[in-house]
């Protein structure tokens, strides 16, 4: 919980915090909808979470007439909210494969793990329908701990993963990113392209990519 937040605040303080990580960059109207509160009520938890140093504002110009709106988004101290699950012994595990068995020795171990999240994720995402299979790639996303979603976008859509649970190893070792996006392409298989939009490990505020159905699909969706 944040430190300064008092046990009667606290729940509503990490609340904040996770509908913040989920929307991003987001406006204080925004977050009080999402989290059904007042817009003051909101603004008043913002104001605790700024003084803390856990999210920021950055101003957005107005659309035509109208005036500027502020959007928050977590700063890095917020961000440890999520951390890694058991980063430093993982980062230290994968130095010490490095050293020991070298690069070869590291892509084995990515294409070992890879192998076995194939056949889950072969298991979990079976429907026919497209929109639906990413449905449930989201689902199993999700459930470790991706926090992930998909929207509609354009002709296509975006599956928006709002946390990385293996960032510190995903830093450490770029391969185990590539080895996902991969895994992506098997899931929707001949019925859709996969590319990587935003990318948390280069200042994007979550990992997101873009799912593009074939032609020979989009007539049958």
């Amino acid at each position: 919980m944040p430190s300064h937040a008092t046990s009667s605040d606290a729940p509503s303080a990490l609340r904040m915090l996770e509908t913040m990580k989920r929307l991003a960059p987001v406006s204080t109207s925004a977050l009080a909808k999402a989290l059904q509160m007042t817009p003051e009520a909101a603004r008043q938890q913002i104001n605790k979470l700024v003084e803390q140093e856990l999210v920021q504002g950055t101003t957005q110009p107005p659309k035509g007439a109208g005036r500027p709106r502020q959007l928050w988004t977590l700063t890095p101290a917020g961000q440890r909210y999520f951390p890694d699950a058991h980063a430093q012994l993982t980062v230290q595990l994968i130095g010490s494969i490095r050293k020991l068995f070298g690069e070869r020795g590291l892509d084995e171990l990515i294409t070992d793990r890879e192998v076995d999240a194939r056949t889950r994720y072969a298991q979990a995402c079976t429907a026919q329908d497209l929109p639906q299979r990413l449905e449930q790639l989201a689902k199993i996303r999700t459930l470790e701990g991706y926090m992930a979603h998909v929207e509609p976008h354009g002709e296509g859509w975006l599956l928006v993963e709002n946390h990385c649970p293996i960032c510190a190893a995903a830093q450490s070792c770029r391969g185990f990113c590539r080895s996902e996006q991969c895994l992506f392409q098997e899931v929707v298989g001949h019925l859709a392209t996969v590319e990587r939009g935003e990318y948390l490990l280069e200042g994007g505020q979550r990992c997101v990519y873009q799912i593009r159905p074939a032609r020979s699909a989009v007539s049958t969706l």
